[in-house]
């Protein structure tokens, strides 16, 4: 398996963190990997120009390390949907570019993660959906459910849609978000009865800065299978 996508149920449910811990699980299994975002709305200027954290942290977490460009074709200041954010940086998302970056990676690096940006749906530009780089890359999904009052809709409803779509669904992970949420036990019974994918691994909530090792202990064991 030369890449796998990380989609999400919804915006800020730890795809970045969850691709991160699964960049260091393949590195673990002695395998080179890189982490890509290839649309990143939400960049700051820096004297390197814009740079998004998300795409930083996958770059921190890639073994070999490539320019920030080859890890983030696309990045854009406005915190928005990928399709209004470009139109108002008078840009153009191209599956060209993301192809000729991910082929970088894949001639460097035994696995690519390739981390999408908001959920299954959101489009990328005013002709492009996720769906459509992830066809292009031909590349199988795992989906990050964020544990949060909501997420049985939300993750049911992705699932729907990723298995409409045709592609492969290898499994999903639970994580956990919002440290007040009360029935995390009853939602997990609830999605694991409904969804007909395996289970990878649930990351318990962090009271502290998030700690990517104990991120990759939670899903090491669930997603070994993929680095051997």
């Amino acid at each position: 398996m030369s890449g796998i996508f990380i989609t999400g149920t919804d915006t800020e449910v730890g795809k970045t963190v969850i691709t991160a811990g699964l960049l260091i699980t393949a590195r673990r299994c002695a395998k080179t990997a890189i982490g890509m975002k290839p649309v990143a709305s939400g960049a700051v200027h820096t004297k390197a120009g814009l740079r998004n954290d998300d795409a930083t942290t996958l770059l921190d977490q890639s073994r070999p390390q490539l320019d920030y460009a080859t890890h983030n074709p696309f990045a854009f200041e406005l915190p928005a949907s990928p399709n209004i954010a470009a139109l108002k940086a008078d840009a153009t998302v191209s599956l060209d570019i993301l192809n000729a970056a991910f082929t970088r990676c894949s001639a460097v690096a035994d696995i690519v993660l390739v981390e999408g940006v908001g959920g299954w749906r959101v489009p990328l530009s005013n002709t492009l959906q996720t769906v459509d780089l992830v066809r292009n890359l031909n590349l199988p999904v795992i989906l990050v459910v964020g544990m949060r009052l909501g997420c049985i809709n939300h993750a049911l409803l992705s699932i729907e849609a990723i298995k409409f779509d045709g592609i492969e669904l290898l499994g999903w992970i639970a994580n956990s978000i919002d440290r007040r949420y009360e029935y995390h036990r009853e939602t997990m019974e609830t999605l694991l009865e409904r969804i007909d994918a395996p289970l990878l691994g649930c990351v318990e909530w962090h009271d502290k800065a998030v700690d990517l090792e104990r991120v990759a202990d939670a899903v090491g064991q669930g997603t070994s299978r993929f680095w051997t």
